[in-house]
């Protein structure tokens, strides 16, 4: 219990953190954010700018602002878009699906190959399967997400024609279609990370006391690696997996941008670049919060998977 009240306190104390910090980022970004809200500069008057201060409460103190801000944060309340002129909730209510649906590809990606190929080389390892998976994503992870994206739409969709060139497409089926090769793009750079971890959590359990019980039995090689040598790296494997997955949110905004999907990644960089603060400030918050919960659930999961991971808590 005392884990769990730690855990949440923690979680509570990071996000007020990120929050002020991502709002005092804003408010000392460079730029007057009424010339942005009048936009016409004949309608620049005085009295304009005083009204249009104390409707966006611009006219207060930075932690007044800040708990405005917040408080409607909590309700689901980001305020208004700069830009749009429509309430940010609403935006983002549009792309979070979007983003969210590839993430979700890639992370399904990333889990089936990075997973399989740390496998490969740990049974692999020292022969030439080892070398060439290790190698392999070592050299996918070196390439920019942005150049895997423009080489496979230059290849699968301008040339074969197998995909579309961009957009999401519409409904499980042609969303699913659509997004293939952002969420190739997406997974590939963190196919390294994963089967290098995998790959060593399995190594180091190949020496492990249990496993070579195992082996004296005389169990078949298979057997062993499933249920003995696999099941006990699920821990850190897992733990990785969350992590990549998480930060994949962030990666969103190059992918997007180079296939043309409007999801959330593609919504922060209009954003900033029409320096519409709100909305800015409603998407990093976003990512933060997704980013939590993601390694949240890990959390609560790790236990279930290896149950020497919860004695450990409980005794904490």
């Amino acid at each position: 219990m005392s884990h769990a009240i730690r855990k949440l306190g923690g979680m509570l104390l990071t996000l007020v953190v990120a929050s002020f910090v991502i709002f005092a980022a804003m408010f000392a970004a460079p730029g007057d954010p009424v010339t942005f809200l009048i936009g016409n500069p004949e309608n620049m008057t005085p009295e304009r700018i005083a009204s249009v201060r104390a409707q966006y409460h611009l006219d207060e103190p930075m932690l007044v602002q800040y708990w405005h801000w917040a408080t409607g944060a909590l309700t689901g309340d980001f305020g208004q878009s700069f830009h749009y002129h429509q309430p940010v909730a609403d935006i983002l209510a549009t792309r979070v699906p979007i983003t969210l649906s590839l993430v979700g590809y890639a992370a399904v990606l990333l889990a089936v190959f990075g997973i399989g190929l740390g496998v490969l080389a740990a049974v692999r390892r020292g022969r030439a399967a080892d070398t060439l998976v290790v190698g392999g994503t070592t050299l996918a992870a070196s390439v920019p997400s942005f150049v895997v994206g423009i080489a496979l739409v230059a290849l699968f969709a301008v040339q074969v024609r197998w995909f579309p060139v961009s957009g999401a497409g519409s409904g499980f089926g042609g969303r699913l279609y659509s997004l293939t090769l952002p969420a190739v793009t997406l997974a590939v750079g963190a196919l390294a990370i994963v089967s290098r971890v995998t790959r060593q959590s399995m190594i180091e359990q190949f020496s492990s006391e249990h496993v070579e019980a195992a082996r004296a039995t005389g169990l078949a090689e298979r057997f062993i690696v499933r249920d003995h040598v696999l099941r006990g790296s699920w821990g850190p494997i897992i733990t990785m997996v969350a992590l990549v997955i998480a930060s994949m949110i962030a990666g969103t905004v190059a992918v997007e941008t180079v296939f043309g999907i409007s999801g959330v990644g593609s919504l922060l960089v209009d954003a900033i670049n029409t320096h519409d603060f709100p909305v800015v400030q409603a998407v990093l918050l976003f990512m933060v919060v997704a980013y939590m919960i993601v390694t949240t659930i890990v959390d609560l999961l790790l236990p279930v998977l290896d149950p020497r991971i919860g004695r450990k808590a409980v005794t904490a």
